[in-house]
């Protein structure tokens, strides 16, 4: 079973269960709080993570994440949650314009 770690949220270890179909759901699964304002159908990005480990272990650019990228709204080591999966271990980041104001982050 694959795990992400969340770095920048103490350390929160979330693993992701086979049934995940995104990170995202992982993250729900596991009753972690996410931003996510288009309720995961990767029309924005406010689900976006920081990917510091693991991007290999990722998989392939959506269309959606693609043009994304096109537009400069996401960095090489940036993807969105409700898009990406992962079947290896990763280490993430919440990005600054995605933190929730009730969850105390360590920066």
């Amino acid at each position: 079973m694959a795990k992400i770690v969340i770095d920048n949220l103490s350390g929160k270890e979330v693993f992701i269960k086979p049934q995940s179909r995104s990170i995202l759901a992982a993250l729900q699964d596991e009753r972690v709080d996410w931003m996510h304002a288009c309720g995961g159908k990767g029309r924005c990005t406010t689900c976006k993570l920081i990917v510091i480990k693991g991007l290999e272990q990722m998989s392939e650019k959506t269309p959606a994440e693609t043009r994304y990228y096109q537009e400069g709204k996401l960095l090489d080591n940036e993807r969105l949650a409700c898009q990406a999966s992962a079947w290896g271990d990763l280490v993430v980041r919440v990005p600054e314009e995605g933190k929730l104001p009730h969850l105390k982050y360590n920066d």
